[in-house]
């Protein structure tokens, strides 16, 4: 597989860089990679990158998107974070990712057992970790159930990946309120921003209508 060309990314839609993603993450469970070669992409793509995605991630060792979704060198611009929301530089990032480097599709992706998640959940408080942390707790207000205090914590899973799942779509509402830029393109339909979860005991992305 060629790593991707301006003509290439020329072609690609919102819809089909979603189809792209999709594809590769059944190849990664099916442990079916795609035949590419490594070297002979970092050759192709001396000159100019391509991408046709910008995908927002935890730095979770476990969710490396490239992986993920099978993708190669060029194919993708990776944005990682604790956490997978968003600021002025991450905005920034997109902004760059989608209008100038031309990539169709913004995917917010999340994913189960978050440990920032379950800081959050627990209100930690740790040094430059308590910034990050206090971006992320709103969607651990956001979560309404249980009530009961003593389960709204890292120690329920359930509740840890509700609120995961929340923060995804609170970072979309931030993208989406925050650039002007990118909520132009979304309504032009030049890109699409979507949420996704990973699980991390299947390998498995789940998308977000």
């Amino acid at each position: 597989m060629k790593a991707h060309t301006k003509e290439t990314q020329a072609t690609m839609t919102p819809s089909k860089s979603l189809d792209f993603l999709k594809e590769g993450n059944q190849r990664f469970q099916n442990n079916l990679k795609a035949n590419r070669n490594l070297l002979e992409q970092v050759n192709d793509t001396s000159e100019g990158q391509f991408p046709f995605a910008t995908i927002l991630s935890c730095i979770d060792s476990r969710v490396s998107a490239e992986l993920v979704f099978d993708q190669g060198l060029g194919d993708i611009f990776s944005i990682r974070i604790a956490g997978n929301f968003v600021n002025e530089d991450i905005l920034g990032s997109m902004e760059f990712g989608c209008k100038l480097a031309g990539t169709k599709l913004i995917v917010v992706l999340g994913h189960t057992s978050c440990g920032a998640i379950k800081g959050a959940c627990d209100h930690a408080r740790l040094g430059n970790l308590t910034a990050l942390i206090n971006k992320i707790e709103p969607a651990v207000d956001a979560v309404k159930e249980p009530k009961d205090e003593s389960l709204r914590n890292s120690k329920n899973l359930e509740f840890v990946d509700n609120v995961s799942a929340e923060n995804v779509l609170l970072t979309i509402a931030n993208i989406r309120a925050q650039s002007p830029v990118l909520a132009e393109m979304e309504n032009n339909g030049e890109v699409m921003i979507v949420g996704a979860m990973y699980d991390i005991s299947t390998g498995s992305v789940e998308f977000y209508n």
